[in-house]
């Protein structure tokens, strides 16, 4: 791919996913209904999907990504429904997926079936993380579903890989294949274990703020690519030096905090975008290696193996949910009762991504021998298409009505914020015994005037939250947040207004200018993270 469709890819993806903002339509959905309009428009480029291009270089980021913005903590707490979705799921998917393929079309061998049950067998972590964050599920439901899409592509490459062993000929074994998914699995959890420390270790002993993020961007890539370097999973890796690096954030300076956020959000947003876009864009690529198969048939395959793939998901679901929560009183004491609706809704967010594409473009075309061509291979990338396409569309789009019409209840503002309070109360008081002590030491001897700005910042740090309990402005309909934020907003822009006179007037050169528009940049995100 040459650089001027490589820019068009990124600058339209991004420029569909910041209209998508003003439209009630998801971005994703978006992208990929742009998408497969522009595939068939005159003088786009052939935008075929190369999977050593997103497994090792678009899978690892997003990843890392999603990792770090998760909670440990909470990801701890639903363990079980999470590893029940990531591994009993996924494999349960591949065999009952792959059986069903194997029954529907004639003359397709099992091996091959169960390839295509690998393949489609994974909830992407994209997708759901895209929708959950634009729907507002319940904290318990996000938590479930992020955690399954962090950790499913792991079971679902490994099941890949020895369904493909089988379907080429290379003599796969039961034994040899769940010997291979342990060792990808371990394999990938010791890695990350054994990285996450001096990783972190590196994080908060390099001070200069670039190299830090240079090292940030660097993180997911070196993960994956030692994993998979010893055969274990790449994906697991990732997932656990991020998971760790997410919960220690907070010893990293407050510079490289600020920076690897923008810099993160950046990198994720142009991702996301892109990989949707490219899900669009495959259908001719797909379409024109069909073949034998067309029309009503192709179609009817394409909904058989689609209603397959989402009833097996409920199929699942509710078992794993109450059964064990039947048999074991452990279980019944640990997490609280659900209901019908939180399964439903996870069962229903099943929404298929470019993991799964990848993945199938990583079928080879012929067998072990390098002779006979690997049986309907046509046919997989098809149907593997329709599957992602299918589930983005029908459940992405029905998933946030279908919140609205569960009635889930909704998140306690008023107590969060009661909470938040209370945490920056007991902060506060904290802070301003240690600025006793230090201002009683002769060495730490200030103006009078320096040491009550210092009380007076964190006086109002304690009082922000409080306050934005209050009532709104009569006339404007502000908080007492939003008027603060928009006064400091004017002061500073003032000031910046003279800054730039006196630049233009040559009274100061535009290092100086840089040098003092930075500090005001900085004082203006501190008021607005302490009014937000």
């Amino acid at each position: 791919m040459g650089v001027m469709p490589l820019l068009l890819l990124v600058a339209g993806s991004a420029a569909i996913a910041a209209a998508a903002r003003r439209t009630p339509v998801p971005a994703p959905l978006l992208l990929v209904a742009v998408g497969l309009a522009v595939s068939y428009v005159p003088g786009v480029p052939d935008y075929t999907l190369d999977p050593h291009i997103v497994l090792p270089l678009i899978l690892p980021p997003l990843l890392h990504t999603a990792a770090t913005e998760s909670s440990y903590l909470d990801l701890r707490a639903q363990l079980r429904p999470v590893a029940m979705l990531s591994v009993g799921y996924v494999l349960f998917a591949t065999f009952v997926v792959g059986w069903a393929l194997y029954v529907i079309v004639p003359d397709m061998p099992l091996t091959a079936a169960l390839v295509f049950g690998a393949v489609v067998a994974p909830p992407d972590a994209v997708a759901a993380t895209a929708v959950a964050r634009r729907v507002g599920l319940p904290s318990r439901i996000t938590t479930i579903l992020q955690g399954e899409s962090l950790l499913n592509d792991a079971t679902a490459i490994t099941a890949y890989r020895v369904a493909l062993a089988a379907a080429v000929g290379e003599g796969a074994t039961w034994a040899g294949g769940i010997g291979e998914f342990l060792l990808a699995a371990i394999g990938g959890v010791v890695v990350g274990l054994l990285l996450m420390a001096p990783i972190h270790w590196l994080r908060t002993h390099v001070k200069e703020a670039l190299l830090q993020n240079t090292l940030s961007l660097l993180i997911p890539f070196v993960a994956y690519a030692v994993a998979e370097q010893v055969h274990a999973s790449g994906v697991l890796a990732v997932v656990v030096v991020a998971l760790y690096l997410g919960h220690r954030a907070w010893e990293v300076d407050f510079a490289t905090r600020l920076q690897e956020e923008a810099v993160w959000k950046m990198v994720a947003f142009v991702l996301e975008s892109a990989v949707f876009a490219l899900i669009g864009l495959q259908l001719p690529v797909v379409l024109q290696g069909l073949g034998e198969y067309e029309g009503v048939e192709a179609a009817w395959y394409a909904v058989a193996v689609f209603l397959v793939v989402v009833a097996a998901r409920f199929v699942w679901v509710y078992p794993a949910t109450f059964l064990p929560r039947l048999l074991s009183a452990r279980v019944r004491e640990r997490e609280q009762n659900p209901t019908w609706k939180g399964p439903f809704v996870i069962a229903w967010a099943g929404m298929r991504g470019v993991v799964s594409l990848a993945i199938a473009f990583s079928i080879p075309l012929t067998l072990h021998d390098g002779e006979e061509p690997f049986p309907q291979r046509n046919l997989i990338l098809f149907l593997t298409f329709t599957t992602v396409i299918g589930t983005l569309v029908v459940q992405g789009l029905t998933l946030p009505p279908l919140i609205r019409l569960l009635k889930f209840p909704g998140r306690d503002a008023q107590t969060e914020t009661l909470a938040e309070a209370n945490a920056q109360a007991q902060a506060s008081r904290a802070a301003e015994q240690r600025l006793d002590e230090l201002l009683a030491d002769e060495r730490n001897t200030l103006p009078a005037p320096l040491a009550d700005r210092l009380r007076t910042v964190l006086e109002r740090r304690r009082n922000a939250v409080w306050e934005r309990l209050g009532q709104t402005n009569p006339i404007t309909g502000e908080s007492v947040d939003d008027t603060y934020r928009r006064l400091t907003r004017e002061m500073i822009s003032a000031e910046r207004e003279v800054f730039v006179k006196l630049r233009d007037g040559r009274y100061i050169d535009d290092e100086m200018l840089r040098t003092l528009l930075r500090r005001l940049d900085l004082e203006e995100a501190a008021a607005f993270r302490e009014a937000a």
